[in-house]
């Protein structure tokens, strides 16, 4: 028993010892609370947009695309800082690479959702890659692009489908 009248959780949270019934309810909610806002509160499933088993969405509007990595995809990567895109006019498939995130633990390959013709690189990734942790499906777009099909697009999956999969 601490002498100091606190007791520490598993997770770091500290509370009172002098609540010994309420203390160990709280020590429950507060052990349980952190999964829970991870999973049900804080995750972003835009149902305007179609997503990748590889974690990419793609929102379009008539032949153009645009697409970045899901709000999932970049808590598991951690903070963005550089984004490589050298595709830039090349036409690719579906599946492709079309280039590179780089975060502070790791880099990872950029999967194309659809086939189609880069036609830009968000440019103000340059100056704040942060933005991909920030605002993944507004100011953290990664590219446009033109599909080649926009009917691939449907075939993808649906907000629904791809919050099954990060369950």
């Amino acid at each position: 028993m601490p002498t100091n009248g606190i007791i520490e959780s598993t997770n770091g949270i500290k509370s009172p010892v002098n609540c010994k019934k309420i203390g160990r309810q709280l020590a429950f909610v507060q052990t349980l609370l952190p999964i829970f806002a991870y999973k049900s509160f804080s995750m972003n499933f835009p149902e305007n947009l179609r997503y990748t088993k590889d974690h990419e969405w793609i929102s379009l509007s008539g032949n153009i695309a645009t697409i970045g990595i899901t709000d999932f995809a970049q808590r598991e990567l951690g903070d963005i800082v550089y984004v490589e895109v050298e595709t830039i006019g090349k036409a690719l498939e579906t599946g492709d690479v079309f280039g590179t995130v780089e975060a502070v633990k790791t880099v990872s390959d950029l999967f194309l959702p659809v086939s189609g013709t880069i036609n830009e690189l968000n440019p103000a990734l340059a100056n704040s890659p942060e933005s991909v942790n920030t605002d993944p499906y507004g100011e953290g777009w990664m590219i446009k692009m033109t599909v080649n099909n926009p009917a691939d697009v449907e075939a993808l999956m649906s907000a629904k489908d791809y919050q099954a999969l990060t369950a």
